[in-house]
């Protein structure tokens, strides 16, 4: 099984996901984007061996974390798509861009690419490529527990912004309408931020999909 826990992190309350295998107690953080030694006690305290870090894209409020965790555990980077490569090149525009402290650099030792897998332990997460908030944007969907992360392509009533570099609007409405609704409506999503939904719901109930 897969368990998992939502800390919310830096002035943005970006959604840091800390998930774990029941079985091995091996664990990975998607999008930790600040906050390191928070996330790091989150790992503590459960008794878990962090395995990998897993990134949706690489906007600064998901992945400045990456570089000191990468420091301090030695852990792999998994993701983005080689597509966002642009947005973490830029790491130090970003942060003066957004007016956060400089964070450290880092490379992905793995850039994903649609239908490749990440394992947490004994556990899968599939890869599905949804550009239009950021080019390389990719989502994790857990099939056994019909469970996704997918960053900042939808929210609770709400999808990505597609006015920074590289975003496209028409790119965005297609990969939710065409990438992840057709997963399944019983799939419960947790967001980059706000509140969880489920694709149901979001089909059903969110403006800027109708």
């Amino acid at each position: 099984m897969l368990n998992r826990i939502t800390l919310p992190v830096t002035p943005f309350m970006q959604n840091c996901s800390l998930v774990w295998c029941s079985a091995t107690n091996k664990a990975a953080l998607i999008d930790p984007g600040g906050e390191t030694d928070r996330l790091l006690e989150a790992i503590d305290e459960r008794h878990l061996t962090l395995e990998r870090i897993i990134l949706t894209h690489g906007h600064l409020d998901h992945v400045g974390a990456t570089g000191e965790l990468v420091e301090k555990t030695g852990v792999p980077v998994d993701g983005p798509g080689e597509a966002d490569a642009y947005w973490i090149d830029g790491l130090p525009q970003q942060a003066q861009m957004f007016g956060f402290d400089p964070v450290p650099g880092f490379t992905p030792d793995r850039w994903l690419t649609p239908g490749d897998t990440v394992t947490v332990g004994e556990e899968t997460l599939e890869v599905y490529h949804c550009p239009g908030h950021t080019p390389g944007h990719m989502v994790l969907l857990h099939q056994g527990q019909r469970l996704s992360f997918v960053g900042d392509v939808l929210f609770n009533g709400g999808i990505g912004r597609t006015d920074f570099p590289g975003g496209n609007h028409e790119q965005l409405i297609n990969s939710i309408k065409h990438t992840l609704l057709p997963l399944g409506d019983d799939i419960t999503f947790v967001p980059g931020h706000g509140p969880e939904s489920t694709f149901g719901a979001e089909r059903l109930n969110n403006p800027f999909l109708r």
